[in-house]
This record gives structure tokens, sequence and C-alpha cells, in this order.
């Protein structure tokens, strides 16, 4: 039985791990270090940097309106309120993040099951939920995502769930491909032969074996989350105010880009930012996690 690089990490010492040919992969691949690193300090900063700024993301300070970037105390400027834009960009990274992350979860969770039972069982079974998983492909996710959201009242929650109601159906296909590709493999047929039941054969036996393509998949669907909430707020349609999120702070920005660009900058850097570091993650993770990846 053939273990992924990310099983044999998982019982090394840190040391090992760290020269593990994974690691290694991972480490000479620029762009996603560049993506990993970006990626803890923009969490840090908005989890911490809330708490360190002497303004709060609501309060009001009418005589500095429209203050310029790097001229006073507002480091990234005011709004037309006066509000603080560093302040409301971290808080508003806190939500996108928060979007991004719990939607991924909530995403990968129903891809993975639907994938794993599609696959191995393949049969009607299968064949019918692969059909679902398709005609739910059919949709374009971003009409899908609009129309739903028009529909009901705009929340933190249900802008959650509806990018992961729009976002497992490639997941699904990844799992299912995998799940039919191992469940051949010798260590598939040893379970089946000692009677191994269907749970522990799928659970224990296939799934940790398909780990890889999943992790990948999931750093990938953090940046789409993220870029999904950010456009649907955009057009008015997600987190509404005074809740800050980047989509609605770019919306908010649209009024002024001419009087005020760096409204709409910061926010736009920060999307930006975040989508393409998640998606370098995943680059390296996918070439790292690769066993036909030999590089020395």
């Amino acid at each position: 039985m053939s273990v992924s690089d990310l099983d044999r990490a998982a019982v090394l010492p840190p040391e090992r791990l760290w020269n593990s040919p994974g690691f290694r992969r991972f480490r000479r691949h620029k762009l996603a270090v560049f993506g990993t690193t970006a990626i803890v300090a923009l969490t840090l900063a908005c989890v911490i940097g809330p708490w360190l700024l002497p303004y709060t993301d609501t309060y009001i300070d009418i005589r500095a309106r429209f203050a310029l970037p790097f001229t006073g105390p507002h480091i990234l400027g005011t709004d037309p309120l006066g509000r603080d834009i560093l302040a409301r960009l971290l808080m508003a990274g806190r939500i996108s993040l928060a979007v991004g992350f719990s939607a991924m979860m909530i995403a990968m969770a129903i891809g993975i099951c639907i994938g794993l039972v599609a696959g191995f069982y393949e049969g009607l079974v299968g064949a019918a939920l692969m059909r679902f998983v398709d005609a739910m492909l059919c949709f374009p996710s971003i009409f899908l995502l609009l129309a739903i959201s028009a529909l009901i009242q705009p929340s933190v929650a249900s802008i959650v769930i509806l990018i992961a109601a729009t976002s497992w159906m490639e997941v699904a296909r990844v799992v299912e491909a995998q799940i039919r590709a191992l469940k051949t493999r010798e260590f598939a047929q040893a379970a089946v032969s000692f009677g191994a039941s269907h749970s522990r054969i799928m659970f224990r036996e296939l799934l940790p074996n398909a780990i890889a393509p999943i992790i990948v998949a999931a750093t990938l669907n953090v940046a789409h989350a993220i870029l999904a909430e950010s456009y649907i707020s955009f057009l008015g349609f997600g987190i509404q105010p005074p809740t800050p999120s980047w989509g609605n702070m770019l919306e908010s920005a649209q009024s002024y880009l001419t009087s005020a660009p760096w409204l709409a900058i910061f926010p736009g850097i920060a999307i930006t930012l975040a989508v393409t570091s998640f998606n370098f993650v995943g680059d390296g993770l996918r070439d790292a996690l690769d066993p036909r990846m030999d590089l020395p």
C-alpha cells in the first residue's frame, strides 16, 4: 500500500517533517511560500489589529472626513463619514475570511460525502449522484448566488450557506474520481477480503489516501468563497452595512473613485492579496503532494 507524503508527515518528528520530500517541494515553490506568509500575516492582522488601533470601525470623526492616507492619525485615511479605513479594512477582513473558511468547510463536507458515496458504490447510486452534480454545475454559480440572495434576508450565516451550496460540486467530482481509482488498489481489495464494512473501507482506507487533492481543493475553495462574498456584497446582495466586508467597502466607494480613490484601492488590494495567496498555496500544495513530482 502506497502512502502519500501527507500520511508520512503525520507520523514524522518535526525535524524529519521539515526535511520530508513534500515539504522540500513546497518550500521550493516561491509563490506558495509567499502566499502562506501573506495569509498568515493577513489573518493575524485582521484578528489582532483592531484591538491595537486607537479607532474602532464604527467610530465617526466628522471633522476628519476624507482624510488622506499617510497624512495624519488615520493611517489609511477616512471615509465620507470620517470612519477610519484601516479599522474598517481589518474588521472587514475578519468577516470576509470567516465567510471564506466557513463556506469552505461546509462545501468540503458536502462534496466529500457525495463524492465518496458516488465513487464507492458507482452503479445506479453513483450515476444518480454524479448526474445531480452535473445538473448543479450547469447553473452559473454567480447568477444562482444573486438570484437566491435577492430572495432572503442577507446575513453572514446566510451568505456562508449560499456560497457553500454553490461551490461543493467541483469537490465532489475530485473525490469521486479519486475514490473510483483507489477502490481497485491492493489495500482496498485486502480490506474487502478481510470482511471490513463499507463505512470502514470508505472512511479508514480510501478517504485518507485521497486527502492530498482534497486539501488542494480546500485552499482553492477558500479563495473562491472570498471572491464570491466580495462580488455579491459589491452588488448589494451580500453583507449589509454597517457591518463591513471588503465587498461592501468597494460598493460604498463607487461614488468617490475620482475624489477619494483610496476608498476603493485598499479593499481591492486586500481582496487581490487574499485570493491570489490562497491560489498560490493551492498550486504549491498540488506540486508538493503529487507523488509523481520527484524533485531533488
